[in-house]
């Protein structure tokens, strides 16, 4: 079994920053890629940020340029630097890891979110 345990978000004014983490523990094996996902209400999940095992990273256009993604693989965490902050980035933020599991199989494991509130 994995767990993922998040931490950072809350409230935070426009311009401001935030830094979220999410650390993997458990019956860890290949971890191929570590992300975050967001969500307002009424509205599917969206990709944030992604970076897979060799360090490319992968950023939704609307956060290009404010947010970084980063991994500590000796840890299994993922990083969110959140600079920049607007209003429209208001969301619930899920962490995401997937794992390549012996016989090649894929499996994608989901934190339980946490809140980011960019108001003044």
């Amino acid at each position: 079994q994995v767990q993922l345990v998040e931490r950072g978000g809350g409230l935070v004014q426009p311009g401001g920053s935030l830094r979220l983490s999410c650390a993997a523990s458990g019956s860890i094996l290949n971890i191929n890629t570590m992300g975050y996902y967001r969500q307002t209400p009424g509205e599917g999940r969206e990709l944030v940020a992604a970076i897979t095992s060799d360090g490319s990273t992968n950023y939704v256009d609307s956060v290009k340029g404010r947010f970084t993604i980063s991994r500590d693989n000796a840890r299994n965490t993922v990083y969110l630097q959140m600079n920049g902050l607007k209003p429209e980035d208001t969301a619930v933020y899920y962490c995401n890891v997937i794992m390549v599991l012996p016989g090649g199989a894929w499996r994608s494991y989901w934190g339980r979110g946490t809140q980011v509130t960019v108001s003044s």
